[in-house]
């Protein structure tokens, strides 16, 4: 197979057509600042409007008023936690997170730590699941926010969010969820799981870099983190990306509306990509098995380095990732990994591999022969290999 085959659309997507098509014109003669009173500034502010109201619709929020604009997921993430927690609303210092949170997430409550807030940090079972019997426990009088990702971004395991939004609301807390693996991927509707905030990134669903959504429900006061000329409310100054806006709303439009095709489809080509690799000894399927993103299929593969096997995968022209895309250039092992259970020297061996529906049955195929070749060459060289190849026999 001579094309590239891109396997790791966790880290990013393709950008589809509709999306590319509903961006190319505030790309090009719709360019106006939607600031401006003139007329061209009328038509990207009756554009962002719009786009508004298309997230404010597939989010199940109520009011298009509580869709803020960000520049991504990161972003969402900061103005979220920083911005409740540095706000005057918040009822005490106390804020409740897991271990496997993106470090969007944990970098932020680091930072806010230094601020003398509180954090618990929740451990997760071996298939990346919390205890909701934890996260009651974990609950003070001073608690104010509890942030727990949708979906894991290593491992593809999928949170209880509506338990967790029922727990949150009998206590008064505010939940918010990093849904930025999950949206396109599971049904999501904020005001029945009861989600306070959520933050999504338009490039993990077939749309712009640089784009990004914070759901924040109506009446919650955000300090903001970027100062200046008061846009989106106040929440979030700097003259709007027009043309990003218009993309992440139609490819959240795209991805919710044929979400149960694309699913469906790319389940299918996940379980022949996990049937196939599981061929090969001493390998472990990370992640729960069921309750997880239809299209992530992680490992972990005794006796090799992770960095190695993504090298000569590559070589093969096949894209995919060792853990994080967000976490690349570290020697640690994925916190991931190390919250569930493995060990330091296991949790090297990792890949990611994720599906999009623009994948193939042939491509899997081929991803499950090369990714066979590549373990069987590092091992050859692996000494740990030669204690375990015994046992194998």
């Amino acid at each position: 197979m001579n094309k590239l085959i891109y396997a790791d659309n966790a880290a990013t997507t393709p950008m589809s057509k509709s999306v590319l098509d509903a961006m190319m014109p505030y790309l090009t003669s719709e360019f106006g600042n939607p600031s401006s009173l003139h007329k061209a500034g009328a038509t990207t502010k009756k554009a962002l409007a719009e786009a508004r109201e298309t997230v404010c619709k597939y989010l199940g929020a109520t009011h298009s008023d509580e869709i803020i604009f960000t520049s991504g997921g990161t972003e969402a993430d900061n103005l979220a936690l920083k911005g409740y927690m540095l706000g005057r609303s918040r009822k005490g210092n106390h804020i409740i997170t897991t271990k496997i949170e993106h470090p969007a997430i944990l970098d932020t409550c680091e930072f806010l730590e230094k601020c003398d807030f509180e954090v618990t940090y929740l451990d997760v079972d071996d298939k990346g699941l919390i205890s909701l019997d934890d996260l009651k426990n974990a609950i003070t009088p001073k608690t104010s926010l509890v942030s727990i990702m949708a979906a894991n971004n290593e491992i593809g395991t999928i949170q209880p969010l509506k338990e967790i939004g029922e727990i949150c609301r009998e206590n008064g807390i505010l939940f918010h969820t990093d849904a930025v693996q999950a949206i396109g991927h599971i049904a999501i509707n904020v005001t029945e799981m009861n989600i306070d905030m959520l933050s999504l990134s338009g490039h993990k669903i077939n749309g712009p870099k640089g784009a990004g959504v914070l759901y924040a429900r109506r009446g919650l006061h955000l300090e903001p983190v970027i100062h200046g000329g008061g846009q989106e409310k106040n929440k979030r100054s700097g003259t709007e990306n027009v043309a990003n806006i218009i993309g992440i709303a139609k490819a959240i439009e795209d991805s919710v509306s044929n979400m149960d095709n694309h699913m469906t489809y790319v389940k299918g080509l996940r379980d022949r990509l996990v049937d196939g690799i599981m061929e090969i000894p001493y390998t472990h399927y990370t992640g729960h098995p069921e309750k997880r993103l239809g299209g992530t299929a992680s490992f972990v593969f005794e006796a090799i380095e992770g960095e190695g096997l993504l090298l000569l995968l590559d070589m093969n022209g096949i894209c995919c990732s060792t853990g994080s895309a967000c976490a690349t250039g570290s020697l640690d092992p994925s916190h991931v990994l190390m919250a569930i259970g493995l060990k330091h020297e296991v949790a090297h061996g990792s890949l990611r591999l994720t599906l999009g529906y623009q994948n193939t049955e042939e491509e899997v195929d081929y991803i499950i022969e090369k990714v066979k070749f590549a373990v069987d060459r590092l091992r050859q060289m692996s000494p740990v290999w030669e204690k375990l190849r015994d046992n194998v026999k």
